[in-house]
């Protein structure tokens, strides 16, 4: 076994050590057609308000550029899907934000992760980000051959589904790449744009994220009242997982086994008026390590008022 074949298992099984559920890797290089992709998305005002899309933009499709003399993309998924269900008469809240911040929970298992890689490897320059730095996570997933971009625009990975996370670890290490994935098996479905509330999924995997909920929800700072028809927020109060719910490929889903990602009692059990009866020192107190805080008390004080004026 050649020196890069040893290094390439010694990440794959050090990923698995710290849990996550599958791990993909790609030679870091310039994404062509992905950044073409993006500056149509961007020339068409698709972003909305989300002005960070439009930052970095070199560095968000060239990781050799955001890590100078990286080799490497490791790309990391970890399943959030719960086993737990919010009560029916809980405001709906996206899976991924039951348990505690993804963020705190991942960028420990990444430092954990290039530790282990340091002690077994040696001197290696490498770099981890999850949802934090202008990187293209989807489409080096699907590099890493751990699945395709489906019409939702989520990574569907065919044996598990699309209740992951995505984490990318960018190394100067050498190490062997798994095979692209460059089959699509969407195929002729349509459930996800069939079901999206708001039509923000469009033709040729192009999400219109100035009309998404969770856009609306979480991204959107504005206080303004977005134009939305009634009964288009079908009960979401923070992000939307109507277009994954309707995925045939996740009936392969399964609950996850991250202690941290267990749900906030209060996130299955409270009722709409509840949530309007909390005060802002109750809410920073039961979420103060929790993704809801991205949108703060005022924003979830603004989307209960969306909700009541969408019924």
């Amino acid at each position: 076994m050649s020196l890069v074949e040893q290094h390439t298992t010694i990440v794959k099984k050090a990923a698995s050590q710290f849990g996550f559920d599958f791990c993909g890797i790609a030679q870091a290089r310039r994404l062509e057609e992905d950044e073409r992709r993006l500056t149509n998305w961007l020339q068409k005002g698709m972003q909305g308000e989300m002005h960070y899309m439009e930052n970095y933009f070199d560095l968000r499709v060239d990781p050799t550029r955001l890590v100078p003399g990286a080799r490497s993309v490791i790309t990391l998924l970890l399943n959030y899907y719960p086993n737990q269900e919010q009560a029916v008469s809980a405001p709906r809240i996206s899976k991924y934000a039951f348990g505690k911040d993804y963020h705190l929970v991942i960028k420990e298992k990444l430092h954990a992760l290039l530790a282990e890689l340091k002690e077994k490897i040696g001197a290696i320059d490498g770099r981890g980000f999850v949802d934090s730095a202008p990187i293209l996570e989807r489409a080096w997933a699907r590099e890493a051959g751990l699945g395709w971009v489906g019409k939702n625009g989520n990574l569907i990975h065919k044996k598990a589904g699309s209740f992951y996370f995505i984490a990318t670890l960018i190394t100067d290490l050498t190490l062997t790449p798994d095979n692209p994935f460059t089959k699509d098996f969407c195929g002729s479905c349509t459930r996800c744009i069939d079901a999206c509330p708001t039509s923000a999924i469009l033709p040729g995997k192009v999400i219109d994220g100035s009309s998404c909920i969770s856009y609306y929800t979480i991204e959107l700072k504005a206080h303004l009242r977005p134009s939305l028809e009634k009964g288009h927020m079908e009960g979401w109060l923070f992000g939307c997982d109507t277009c994954q719910d309707v995925c045939p490929w996740n009936r392969f889903r399964k609950p996850h086994a991250t202690i941290a990602f267990k749900p906030i009692p209060a996130i299955l059990q409270l009722n709409t008026a509840e949530w309007e009866e909390m005060t802002e020192k109750t809410f920073k107190e039961v979420f103060s390590n929790s993704p809801l805080k991205r949108t703060g008390f005022s924003g979830i004080r603004r989307n209960l008022q969306l909700l009541r004026e969408s019924r």
